[in-house]
């Protein structure tokens, strides 16, 4: 009898202890007034969701990997950032009233009144063993809060309805509506848009992006990357439909328009397939997700980038430097300078002895890097076609070196064979391609060391001149400088001047830089043709020291507001553009005035 009373008891228990775990995990009562809805749910914890919205298909997401998908009635990628707006809501969701069972039971049509009869959703929620099930009922008569009844407890509870529009009221508010998500880990990818495959993949080290098939060679690093963000940012617009047996073909998507798979290490992570317009709406093209059965559409520029030829995906640049230039070496029959880095001190020219001008080195660097090829003549040169295009023997070359220790290493070179009407052939020396380049961006290389020349001609301050002369037509005036902004005529000179302006054009001659070089040592034909003679204007400027510095003046410079130059220096004439500030100056103020004696 006492091991019978006994097992009762045990019995009785067992049960009470179920009942209250029970009651704790599934039925566990909401904190009164002012406590959370859904205690000890936390929405870090949750792994599945499962709604059956009011008048809509119920859906079931599932978290994997950290990401939601919907799992019922197809697969699919979900929108997290909305699951997460929802999900944060429930979590945080309070206790405004609590109505009682006999509170519910008292109300006549309680069920319809509250709108649990037919609800607006109903709501489970998984994490590990732990669930959660309500109904969203109607609205409070104000309308600013909702009724909410817990399966399992016994009458109904009111919070705030602002949590409501984070709702869904059918699962395609749910679906994430982007084409391939982040592109960011991509390092590889390959394209099919027609009967080639291209394959890239890009450098761990420099980042940049390298073709691997249909022939390895240098991509167009901008041109993809700029594609990939423009996909990661493309998105769907419709969902048409999600058959498993939908027949694809009458979508253009087996085989499909263009091809897109994207890649990290060894894993595919996305891929996604363009096809025809569609038929509905000319301004879509129909386009699916890889291994998902929906199709959907989307603007036709999402992957507009991906449809050209393996070509277009090239790069076009002629030339890259990845690594310091202490050298340019620049030779051909017409052409023969070396550039040499100074360090600290810039640039100079070999076999010169005047520094060179940095800023011309480098728009001339620059001017190189930015050199496009119009075409991609042949991808595999033999022997043949170097004879063919003159690259076998350069009629011009370029080197660019870098130091490695105490020796200069070829860092790149470009090789420039025949040219024709519109177009030069040229060869980069590390490569087997023959390019063509537009003739007239060959044309703007300079011809001579010398066109780097520093263009700062000399330097003196107005405090040391004595005087300024000009000749012009005959004439010849003198001013003489007193002092600070103080000048007068010499004897035998006349006519009006602004002392003024006198000064700083002065100033600004002490300081004068050429805006390019046209020539060093007159050719028998170059005076004449820039405007140069017997009666060309000549402005001397005298120095306290008796030293001189003379330029003569030469014609307009062809559309422009500027005058062609010439000055003695290290005993050989220069010939130079005078910039335009100073051509206004000399002329206004410096000049003799018309109808002067």
């Amino acid at each position: 009898m006492k091991n019978q009373t006994t097992a009762i008891w045990f019995a009785l228990a067992v049960t009470l202890a179920a009942f209250i775990w029970l009651n704790g995990h599934f039925f566990s009562h909401p904190d009164i007034v002012g406590g959370k809805l859904l205690p000890g749910l936390r929405a870090a914890d949750l792994t599945e969701i499962h709604i059956t919205p009011a008048g809509a298909k119920e859906f079931t997401l599932v978290r994997t990997n950290n990401s939601w998908r919907v799992q019922k009635p197809f697969v699919y990628p979900a929108q997290n950032a909305a699951v997460a707006s929802l999900l944060d809501a429930l979590e945080k969701l309070t206790v405004a009233t609590r109505i009682t069972a006999a509170e519910l039971n008292g109300r006549k049509n309680a069920e319809a009144g509250f709108g649990f009869d037919a609800p607006r959703a109903t709501v489970d929620l998984t994490a590990g063993e732990t669930q959660w099930h309500f109904l969203v009922g109607s609205n409070t008569a104000p309308g600013d809060q909702v009724f909410i009844r817990i399966v399992g407890m016994d009458g109904a509870f009111v919070t705030d309805a602002a949590w409501l529009p984070v709702l869904p009221a059918k699962l395609a508010g749910w679906r994430d509506t982007s084409l391939v998500g982040a592109v960011d880990s991509c390092d590889w990818m390959v394209i099919t848009n027609g009967a080639r495959v291209i394959e890239l993949r890009r450098n761990p080290t420099n980042q940049l992006w390298r073709m691997v098939q249909p022939l390895p060679a240098r991509a167009n690093s901008a041109r993809i990357n700029a594609a990939l963000q423009q996909l990661a940012a493309a998105q769907t617009t419709r969902f048409i439909t999600d058959d498993p047996k939908a027949d694809l073909a009458t979508f253009g998507l087996e085989p499909a328009a263009t091809d897109v798979w994207l890649g990290q290490g060894t894993n595919l992570f996305s891929a996604v397939h363009a096809g025809k317009i569609s038929v509905e709406d000319t301004n879509q093209i129909y386009v699916r997700r890889d291994s998902l059965n929906s199709v959907a559409l989307a603007a036709p520029d999402a992957l507009a980038a991906w449809a050209g030829d393996w070509n277009d995906f090239r790069d076009s640049h002629l030339l890259e430097l990845r690594t310091p230039v202490s050298e340019i070496v620049v030779r051909g029959a017409k052409t023969n300078f070396t550039l040499i880095f100074n360090g600290t001190n810039g640039w100079r020219i070999a076999g010169e002895i005047f520094p060179a001008d940095s800023e011309s080195v480098v728009n001339f660097a620059k001017l190189l890097l930015n050199w496009r090829a119009s075409e991609f003549v042949r991808d595999v040169a033999t022997k043949t076609d170097l004879e063919k295009y003159g690259l076998a023997h350069p009629e011009q070359e370029i080197i660019f070196q870098g130091k490695s220790g105490e020796t200069n290493v070829v860092i790149a070179q470009l090789l420039f064979g025949h040219a024709e009407t519109n177009r030069i052939f040229v060869k980069r020396g590390d490569e087997d391609f023959i390019y063509a380049l537009p003739l007239t961006d060959f044309k703007r290389l300079p011809e001579n060391g010398w066109e780097f020349r520093s263009h700062r001609l000399w330097n003196f301050s107005e405090t040391n001149v004595a005087s300024v002369t000009m000749r012009q037509a005959g004439q010849t005036r003198t001013l003489l400088r007193n002092g600070t902004n103080a000048w007068s005529l010499a004897t035998g000179s006349a006519g009006k001047f602004n002392a003024l302006a006198v000064e700083e054009t002065v100033h600004r001659l002490g300081e004068l830089d050429a805006d390019g070089w046209v020539d060093r040592n007159f050719s028998s034909t170059t005076p004449a043709s820039l405007g140069f003679g017997t009666n060309s204007p000549q402005l001397i400027i005298e120095l306290k020291s008796a030293e001189k510095f003379i330029l003569d003046f030469g014609n307009s410079v062809p559309q422009q507001e500027k005058v062609f130059a010439t000055a003695t220096l290290e005993g050989e004439r220069w010939t130079f553009i005078l910039p335009v500030a100073l051509t206004q100056l000399v002329a206004a103020y410096l000049t003799i005035p018309q109808g002067t004696p």
